[in-house]
């Protein structure tokens, strides 16, 4: 009875000790093709099974001495746009980063203003903030399909990732000098309101970590406040301050994001 399940074993460690003799070109497109179906929200499954059955295919072909465009075409960018469009789009896939971004973003300010104190915010401030941590978001996906889809060298990659970064660091730059042009209705939240937002907000980063099995939120909360309190103790001003702890906190979740996917890809 143990026999099937044994061989089917042994026949995937043969399998993938193969995978490991492809050529870097051929891993490279494959590390490649899962980034752009990754970034343009397809189903984590699928990308897995194709990523396989493409795997397999480049093996033989390197195998037999036949090169890679045999299989994949000329064109990189057409193949992989070509994947793509025969696969449905799985919104899941994308909206389950949505709510931890916007969840670590806003737990900035509340953790951080708890320690000054109540919590007291502008609608503007609210709405701009969720906004914006959405539209980082999605610019980060792009950067990464855009990135997987033309191949970019690893200089041109960290420089396309700093555009969502220096964009986004304006937009919310932008949201607080909106906020302070055009003055909205503020909400006081109170001693015991801020003491129940920070617990309510604390509550969701325990249970949706343990729950989802990842550690985002928790990564994000020490992008988040670490440069913050670094910086705290430095001799820069405020708005310099302010400015490279944005950039160093989107940086540390950029680079949480590619680990993720090296881990996923691996």
């Amino acid at each position: 009875m143990l026999t099937q399940p044994l061989r089917k074993k042994e026949m995937n460690e043969v399998k993938r000790v193969e995978q490991l003799q492809l050529s870097e070109k051929s891993r490279k497109f494959i590390d490649d093709l899962r980034l752009y179906l990754f970034s343009s929200g397809k189903n984590d499954q699928e990308i897995k099974e194709i990523a396989e059955e493409l795997e397999d295919h480049l093996y033989e072909a390197e195998v037999n001495g036949k090169s890679i465009d045999r299989i994949i075409g000329r064109s990189p960018k057409e193949y992989m746009m070509s994947i793509s469009s025969e696969m449905k789009t799985d919104y899941k896939a994308w909206a389950k980063y949505v709510p931890p971004v916007i969840i670590g973003a806003m737990s900035y300010f509340v953790f951080g203003d708890l320690l000054q104190g109540t919590l007291n915010y502008s609608l503007l401030k609210i709405a701009g903030t969720v906004v914006y941590c959405i539209l980082f978001l999605v610019s980060v996906l792009f950067a990464f399909r855009f990135m997987a889809r033309n191949q970019v060298s690893k200089l041109k990659e960290f420089l396309i990732l700093l555009l969502p970064t220096f964009i986004g660091t304006f937009f919310f730059g932008g949201i607080i000098i909106a906020d302070s042009l055009y003055p909205t209705p503020i909400i006081h939240f109170g001693t015991l309101g801020s003491i129940i937002t920070g617990v309510l907000f604390l509550g969701f980063v325990v249970i949706f970590s343990i729950r989802a099995k990842t550690t985002i939120l928790p990564v994000v909360l020490i992008a988040l406040h670490l440069p913050t309190l670094l910086l705290s103790h430095t001799s820069f001003s405020e708005i310099t301050q302010l400015i490279v702890g944005w950039i160093i906190t989107y940086l540390l979740i950029i680079v949480y994001l590619f680990f993720m996917l090296k881990k996923e890809k691996g």
